[in-house]
């Protein structure tokens, strides 16, 4: 038995349009958490209120982890190593 043979293997129908709808969620989720890191490190006029009722330090550091689990998410829809072994 050759385990290169079966991590190899080629993917059904089913599972390559599930690898498609997932690789098209994660690239929508990680540009929405990277807009939500803007949102958060950045303040823009409207958000004025809501950003004085927290710490700048801590909205800055949500911003970061945003963009940081964003970037994620889109390097993890781009790779679209979902149904493969290791």
């Amino acid at each position: 038995m050759d385990p290169e043979k079966y991590r190899r293997k080629e993917l059904t129908k089913s599972e390559r349009s599930m690898v498609t709808m997932r690789s098209i969620t994660n690239y929508v989720m990680g540009v929405v958490l990277i807009g939500a890191g803007f949102f958060f490190f950045f303040p823009i006029k409207g958000t004025a209120e809501f950003r004085s009722r927290y710490d700048p330090f801590l909205l800055q550091m949500m911003g970061v982890l945003c963009w940081i689990y964003g970037l994620f998410r889109v390097y993890r829809g781009y790779k679209k190593n979902y149904f493969r072994e290791s």
